[in-house]
């Protein structure tokens, strides 16, 4: 194991099940402070919420039959329905069935390794406008949460936006602004109350919802009466069909769609990030490997798309900082018919709970889960260990199309980063864990950011 392995922010999970009344309280909070320890240590638990059955699965195999052998017996449960779909509508995070299949095939060409690779020079002018940033900050406190986000966005106005045409920090303050009073929107389907109800918060999320399809909206407006003037990953949407029924994205879709590339997946990358300068500020000796296999692999040089694929232990170190603090933290999908998993029977209308920042930390599946140690993700090491106890990404038909894409975007933002300047943590200062869709470090990340000069 790396280093000192100092004790880490986690999640403290209760002792025993929370009653009624606690349950939707600690929803409101902070969900993930809902499973109890059981979640932790068992395959399998089980209770009966407001007259619902709720299964956590943590066993490999299970999820694999959840969401991979039996993935056509389930769909979307309806806490996270209530939550996405008023935002992003049915895109490929939010549809179900056909719909759903045929959005896949038509943009999975687009997300291949080896096309993500074309948008690499892209992301790091992103990095570097990062890296100039914390340059000039000359040894300033920054919220290194915020600065990974603005960056993120960056990439995806260069990639996906065509360089511009949406107000980044609007943009931010809107995904903020519609996240926030999830909580209250799950808390609320768990109890099975109606949606129309009203709740703190649901104004201001109402006006960003609003805000961003509106935007967006007009921007692909302008695309359709321009075709050929970018060259992006909104063109590629554009033109993209389905290779079955040569179906094509209607406005409406695109949206769905952009939009979710926009909330999810720069949000997921920035956590990601995020997660992983707060793991490195606590192991120095693993920050100082990776600066020396940037300078082996790059021999002293600019770093470009051709050295991503050296970079093995920065990725690793992404790697394990998604194990210990998964930006999707869970995957919850619900009983669609009667259905059988492994030893257990679930009626219709029954929940699951992936709880993937559980399963991450497992007793049964993991060595000292709670210690930070990128060797886990060593070749042989990934090799050995059950498909389906990491998921980071999801698993099955649906795991995340921008896979790819969020991990050659993290590796050469780390590496960019971390090169130019060591980010050390406030003293005193310790995130909490808060579930919002993602997991977010409550109070951000504040940071020190030192130019290096060796």
């Amino acid at each position: 194991m790396t280093g000192l392995n100092p004790t880490l922010a986690r999640v403290d999970p209760p002792a025993e099940p929370l009653g009624a009344f606690s349950l939707l309280r600690t929803a409101v909070r902070n969900p993930i402070e809902i499973w109890p320890q059981a979640v932790y240590r068992e395959p399998v638990y089980r209770r009966r919420f407001a007259g619902r059955d709720v299964a956590f699965f943590c066993d490999p195999d299970m999820i694999r039959e959840t969401l991979v052998d039996q993935a056509d017996a389930f769909e979307k449960a309806e806490p996270m329905r209530r939550a996405l779909r008023p935002a992003l509508g049915d895109a490929l995070l939010t549809a179900e069935g056909a719909d759903w299949r045929w959005q896949r095939r038509a943009a999975s060409p687009i997300f291949r390794h080896e096309r993500i690779l074309a948008f690499a020079p892209a992301m790091l002018a992103a990095a570097e406008t990062t890296r100039d940033r914390w340059l000039a900050a000359g040894g300033a406190e920054l919220d290194v949460a915020r600065e990974m986000m603005l960056t993120t966005y960056d990439v995806i106005v260069r990639t996906m936006l065509g360089g511009g045409g949406v107000d980044a920090e609007r943009v931010e303050r809107a995904v903020n602004d519609y996240l926030d009073p999830l909580g209250w929107v799950i808390a609320m389907s768990i109890a099975r109350l109606p949606p129309w109800l009203p709740h703190p918060g649901r104004l201001r999320s109402d006006r960003a919802r609003r805000f961003l399809r509106r935007e967006i909206v007009e921007m692909i407006a302008k695309r359709r009466g321009a075709p050929g003037a970018q060259d992006d990953l909104l063109a590629l949407l554009l033109a993209a069909r389905d290779p079955e029924s040569g179906n094509a994205m209607s406005d409406r879709e695109l949206a769905d769609n952009v939009l979710t590339f926009i909330t999810a997946g720069h949000e997921t990358t920035a956590l990601a990030l995020t997660w992983t300068f707060y793991l490195l500020d606590r192991h120095p000796e693993a920050a100082e490997r990776i600066r020396a296999e940037i300078e082996q692999v790059t021999g002293g040089g600019p770093l470009t798309a051709e050295h991503v694929a050296g970079l093995a232990y920065a990725r690793q170190a992404l790697q394990e900082a998604m194990r210990l603090y998964p930006p999707a933290a869970a995957i919850v999908r619900e009983a669609a018919r009667p259905v059988r998993i492994g030893s257990e029977t679930l009626d219709a209308g029954a929940q699951v709970y992936i709880p993937i920042y559980a399963v991450h930390r497992h007793e049964l599946l993991w060595e000292a889960p709670d210690v930070f140690d990128p060797e886990r993700f060593a070749p042989e090491a990934a090799k050995a260990r059950h498909r389906y106890a990491y998921l980071p990404f999801g698993a099955g038909p649906r795991i995340c199309i921008g896979m790819s894409f969020a991990m050659i975007e993290g590796v050469l933002i780390l590496a960019t980063l971390l090169r130019a300047a060591r980010a050390e943590l406030r003293p005193g200062f310790e995130p909490e864990l808060r579930l919002r869709v993602t997991l977010r470090p409550g109070g951000g990340m504040p940071m020190r950011i030192t130019p290096r000069r060796d």
